[in-house]
């Protein structure tokens, strides 16, 4: 029960970290959004990241549930944890610039 529990939660993991890559598809169709909506949907891709990463994590850490699809979702996860990170240090560098 406990194995099917946690291959439920990778399952789920897998889909919240590949979920900021629909950030895309407005770029890909060249859809211009309102700022309103680009900042909410930035937030949902800064949550998702991180709960993302939280579950992916909650999974490797149990050996009998490690499969590929806990490592590819962590590191998915961890790869965009870097990335949103880096985008807000340099936020913050370039606006105590000014």
């Amino acid at each position: 029960m406990e194995k099917k529990k946690l291959q439920n939660i990778s399952i789920i993991a897998l889909i919240i970290s590949i979920l900021p890559f629909a950030t895309l598809i407005p770029t890909f169709l060249q859809i211009i959004l309102p700022d309103g909506i680009r900042t909410v949907w930035s937030g949902i891709n800064i949550a998702c990241v991180i709960t993302g990463l939280c579950l992916s994590i909650i999974c490797v850490k149990n050996n009998e549930s490690r499969s590929l699809i806990n490592i590819i979702s962590t590191i998915i996860s961890g790869l965009l944890l870097l990335l949103v990170s880096g985008i807000i240090v340099l936020a913050l560098f370039l606006t105590f610039l000014q």
